[in-house]
């Protein structure tokens, strides 16, 4: 794979080769220091893959793919192209992969497909990212495409809508669940469709696996949330997600923004779309869309409020050099951009691969902000991780760069606790997989309990979950071991 170096400079450089440069950099300022003895090194050299962060893939990678083999680069970055060609059905899958893969992998994924709670949606950027000559280990052909041969079976404690979202749900696509946070749902359509979304209840048509709730983007609708959160003087902080916001007209985000910041007392706002890591061209060639991004970071900047863009990378292998354009067109429009990871197994479990992801996204002006623990969705048991697997990551990445760099691992409590720090558990049991959580701020009279992925325990608590007769015993044991036996848990 080729790579663009056009924004290393040659002091950089001179970090990834073994020998320095005659001149440091071609920088007149640093005439004077031209002839300046450097100093001992007390580290090692680091190599070139050290600086791999640094790189961004320019090349015409998607005219790999026979269907896009001559498809021009303005063509490809054009925003309607891609939605145009996005995969929407697995025959449309086969089509394109024909010459690419062998049948047995297409037959896969159409059994994948029965068994998937989600449809499927991949841009052809994606498409083109993904591995086709490996695409069972691909991390991107993972999160967007399954495959029967991956399944394993759910763990009996599994729900589909495991953070108890409905429950606390005032009016239909709002959900009110901090003190001073509500989230605003405005639609149920994304630039492609992830197979591990948390909203999986629904987002997307109907499945096999599962009939949809809709938030369908009806304006009219709209108006009970924000009178609700009008009416509600302690909502600071909004969050507009969904869904997706990149799916919204230019003129439905100002509305939104402009709605929103007019509230006296809400002070933030958040845009949040996976947008960035699947189709980051909308942000260059969709001028009028990313003008009322920008035109309400601005408005929300005047009025003294807070107005960011919240994005979700969770590969390396999802940024090329179009995103690191586009998140520097939005840097030197003044947003604010961060992203929030979900942690998946054999996607970005590896420490190399996290820290990788961490140190690209801080070179593109991107802020790593959250590494979720994977919810416990229905259909997804083989992307889980283990509490422990998870809480090791954490500690071999801490370090790795800055701390305002370094995202928090944390886990969104099921049953409705909302975000806890992953290592503050008040039990957790690695033979079984049960851990114990509190949320006092939200819930002081709950407990919420998370389970580790039955084919990841030890071989003694595989067994333990063989009988379900044993099951409660195993909870209420956990409970009781917590110290919170008097607590009610949320599910």
């Amino acid at each position: 794979m080729q790579y663009s170096q056009k924004d290393i400079s040659t002091i950089e450089n001179a970090n990834i080769v073994s020998d320095l440069p005659d001149k440091i950099t071609n920088d007149k300022r640093w005439d004077k220091l031209q002839d300046v003895e450097i100093p001992e090194h007390l580290k090692d050299m680091v190599k070139k893959k050290d600086m791999e962060h640094r790189y961004f893939n320019d090349t015409r990678f998607w005219q790999k793919i026979p269907y896009f083999k001559n498809v021009s680069k303005d063509e490809f970055m054009d925003v309607h192209f891609q939605n145009q060609n996005s995969v929407t059905k697995v025959d449309h899958l086969d089509d394109l992969l024909d010459e690419l893969v062998d049948p047995s992998f297409l037959e896969d994924v159409h059994n994948g497909m029965i068994k998937a709670p989600m449809n499927i949606r991949v841009s052809p950027y994606i498409m083109s990212l993904i591995n086709w000559e490996n695409p069972l280990n691909d991390p991107l052909r993972k999160q967007f495409i399954p495959v029967a041969s991956d399944f394993k079976p759910d763990h009996p404690k599994l729900v589909l809508d495991s953070l108890s979202e409905q429950e606390d749900s005032p009016v239909n696509g709002l959900v009110h669940r901090y003190f001073d946070k509500a989230l605003f749902l405005p639609l149920d359509v994304c630039p492609v469709y992830c197979r591990f979304c948390t909203r999986s209840y629904a987002i997307g048509s109907d499945t096999d696996l599962v009939a949809k709730l809709s938030f369908k983007p009806v304006p009219n609708k709209w108006h009970k949330a924000f009178a609700y959160i009008a009416s509600r003087p302690e909502i600071e902080d909004v969050v507009i997600s969904g869904g997706d916001t990149y799916m919204l007209t230019p003129a439905r985000l100002r509305q939104i923004g402009e709605l929103l910041l007019a509230i006296p007392h809400v002070r933030r706002l958040r845009y949040a779309s996976k947008g960035p890591a699947v189709l980051p061209m909308k942000i260059l060639s969709d001028k009028e869309w990313s003008q009322a991004l920008i035109d309400s970071v601005e408005l929300g900047r005047k009025m003294g409020k807070d107005v960011v863009f919240h994005t979700h990378f969770n590969s390396p292998n999802e940024i090329t050099d179009i995103t690191r354009e586009a998140m520097l067109y939005l840097f030197k429009h003044g947003v604010t951009v961060r992203n929030q990871s979900v942690l998946l197994r054999g996607v970005n479990d590896d420490p190399e691969d996290m820290i990788h992801l961490v140190r690209k996204l801080s070179y593109m002006n991107v802020q790593p902000y959250y590494v979720y623990q994977h919810d416990m969705v229905k259909g997804l048991e083989e992307m889980r991780t283990r509490v422990s697997d998870s809480l090791e990551l954490e500690r071999i990445v801490r370090g790795a760069t800055a701390g305002y760099n370094t995202p928090l691992f944390v886990m969104d409590a099921p049953g409705g606790g909302g975000k806890r720090d992953l290592h503050s558990y008040d039990y957790y049991d690695e033979l079984t997989g049960i851990s114990v959580y509190r949320s006092p701020s939200v819930d002081d009279s709950k407990i919420y309990l998370y389970y580790d992925p039955i084919d990841l325990l030890p071989e003694k608590g595989k067994k333990l979950w063989t009988d379900p007769k044993k099951h409660n015993d195993l909870i209420n044991d956990a409970i009781l071991q917590s110290g919170y036996k008097e607590l009610e848990p949320a599910l």
